[in-house]
């Protein structure tokens, strides 16, 4: 999420659905898509090799465990030599390996990532030799071969098509979500949607932060999630990622794209150098499954980083792709509207990516 933008003219209500409704015409006919469909997350089996075996009870059946650097991390593998499991130093977020999915956005993309990775909570950041460790050994025997949500999971529910879901007290807390209420005042800038939907505003109840403020949702963002609200959503309030009540205060993961960017959590996979073009990361091999990936979009926004996804895997033609929401397609999104969803090459994404972030 962007911070305050300096205004724009006033922009009338039948303004802004014009530009809805040409907008959505130009979309359609630039892409050529001959149809739409529902977003898919499809388990298809495992996609290739044979899944190694289990830790149980921290008892190993033939893994071996290796180091490797930038970033310092551990790798497990199992008998047959396929990698198990990855664990950043610093990290909390582990990368697994499991069954095969598919996960497809027909409405917006004709891309399909395919892959076996998992990405899963740890009680605590790893450190090299964890492994020995009583927390982790009963961790992985419980989550290895698990099948339960993951942070994937948890983010395809909040896609276009995405059905609802509500908790014991009949709050909805997934489904389709919008990435905020139409601008019509033309505030902040003249965007097209309005930004600063946080998590407690898509659920419509208020939050309790562990520093002693509420987080008050407003009404008009019922069902809305700006690009760091979704990332709220997904790695906080669903994984269960300790979370700040605002870019300052508490500890946990800031409100913001550019406070996430900017903050002490995790480790930085790729080090943010700056914000102009230059800046641009000459590499993005480090980045895997799970990590945040942080954009400067927007000039209007100064020094600030305004924009972050998460990297989801690497499509069947091979590009590596992120999952956000955005005010193109109104929500969560591994589309091309308004750019590929590419950080490989020089599309609009690729290009302005400049920081990368592993919690």
């Amino acid at each position: 999420m962007a911070g305050k933008k300096k205004s724009r003219p006033l922009l009338t209500g039948f303004v802004v659905l014009g530009l809805v409704a040409t907008s959505g015409y130009l979309t359609l006919e630039l892409r050529k898509q001959e149809e739409k469909g529902v977003t898919e997350v499809r388990n298809v089996g495992v996609l290739t090799g044979v899944q190694g075996q289990a830790t149980k009870a921290g008892k190993t059946t033939g893994e071996w465990w290796t180091r490797l650097e930038n970033p310092a991390r551990s790798v497990l593998r199992g008998t047959d030599g396929q990698v198990e499991a990855v664990l950043t130093d610093g990290a909390r977020f582990a990368k697994l390996t499991g069954p095969a999915r598919t996960f497809a956005e027909p409405t917006s993309t004709a891309s399909k990532v395919s892959t076996t990775d998992w990405v899963r909570l740890m009680p605590e950041p790893w450190a090299k030799g964890a492994e020995k460790q009583k927390w982790f050994k009963e961790w992985y025997a419980q989550y290895a071969t698990g099948t339960e949500d993951d942070i994937f999971a948890f983010a395809f529910q909040y896609v276009a098509g995405a059905a609802q879901k509500k908790d014991a007290r009949g709050v909805v807390y997934a489904g389709d979500a919008n990435f905020g209420p139409l601008n019509t005042s033309g505030a902040e800038g003249g965007d097209l949607r309005l930004e600063q939907s946080d998590f407690y505003d898509f659920l419509g109840t208020p939050y309790p932060f562990r520093d002693g403020a509420t987080g008050s949702p407003e009404a008009m963002r019922a069902r809305s999630l700006d690009c760091s609200g979704f990332i709220r959503m997904v790695l906080g309030y669903r994984a269960r990622y300790p979370l700040m009540s605002s870019d300052t205060s508490g500890d946990g993961l800031p409100r913001t794209a550019n406070g996430m960017a900017r903050s002490r959590q995790g480790v930085d996979v790729l080090p943010l150098a700056g914000i102009s073009g230059q800046d641009r990361p000459t590499a993005i091999d480090q980045l895997q499954a799970g990590d945040l990936v942080f954009f400067k979009l927007d000039t209007r926004t100064g020094p600030r980083l305004d924009h972050v996804g998460m990297v989801l895997g690497h499509d069947t033609e091979g590009h590596l792709i992120f999952v956000s929401s955005r005010e193109e397609v109104n929500g969560p999104t591994i589309g091309d509207v308004g750019g590929v969803s590419r950080l490989d090459g020089n599309g609009y994404y690729a290009k302005t990516l400049r920081s990368a972030k592993r919690l």
